[in-house]
């Protein structure tokens, strides 16, 4: 069995998940510690012009393959798992960062992540937020209806938004960004006390259609998970 360097596993790891992965993400995969071993690597592989680092929508930097990009030893001859761990969230990751840039055209502004830090050293991050804090925004990306725990992490969100609200000296509009009418139906339509509290609390919720590709992803990342 062929021993890969560090940076070849990155570029097979890259060439498996077909979407950019910054170097937590990596690192986790990868199963490496410390980071900064994947950092470096990177840095190496980006050097080397096998693979294009940029910020990607989360404000944090990003890998992906140059076009042209091939593994030194074909990935079947490797003893690593062939697919993302059940579990994996970069493809709703990913997707969550495409709403954002989908739902900042249709708002007319710019959607950036930001970390607020609070009064007792703690922090809060926010999926979205324009230059003068006038939204913030939470996204996800799930396909089809939610179930019970999925429920709870939106109502989550939601009260993460509500609360980065009270800090500012100007209500914000809040926002639940989601991609799927079937996702968003018991946040909005349903007959549910999470619908009618959002809207008591002035959360909107907007769906937007993500393009077929990212769509395609998210929905075998959640077959993965359901496995």
């Amino acid at each position: 069995m062929t021993v890969l360097t560090i940076a070849e596993r990155i570029v097979q790891e890259l060439l498996r998940a077909k979407v950019a992965l910054d170097d937590d993400e990596l690192a986790r995969r990868l199963d490496v510690q410390p980071r900064q071993t994947i950092n470096q690597a990177c840095r190496r592989l980006e050097q080397s012009r096998r693979v294009r680092r940029f910020v990607g929508p989360y404000g944090k930097i990003v890998n992906e393959l140059r076009q042209g990009t091939v593994p030194a030893v074909p990935i079947v001859a490797q003893e690593v798992r062939l697919e993302p761990a059940a579990g994996d969230s970069a493809a709703q990751r990913h997707a969550e960062g495409v709403m954002l840039a989908l739902l900042a055209e249709r708002l007319g502004c710019s959607l950036q992540p930001r970390r607020f830090a609070l009064e007792d050293g703690s922090r809060v991050e926010i999926d979205g937020t324009d230059e003068n804090l006038s939204v913030l925004v939470e996204a996800w990306a799930h396909q089809g209806p939610p179930k019970s725990a999925q429920k709870h992490k939106v109502l989550a969100d939601a009260f993460r938004l509500m609360f980065v609200a009270s800090t500012l000296p100007t209500p914000p509009r809040l926002v639940l960004c989601l991609s799927d009418p079937a996702a968003a139906h018991h946040f909005t339509s349903a007959r549910s006390w999470a619908a009618t509290a959002l809207r008591a609390f002035g959360v909107d919720v907007e769906v937007v259609e993500l393009p077929a590709e990212v769509k395609a992803q998210v929905l075998a990342a959640q077959n993965r998970q359901y496995r």
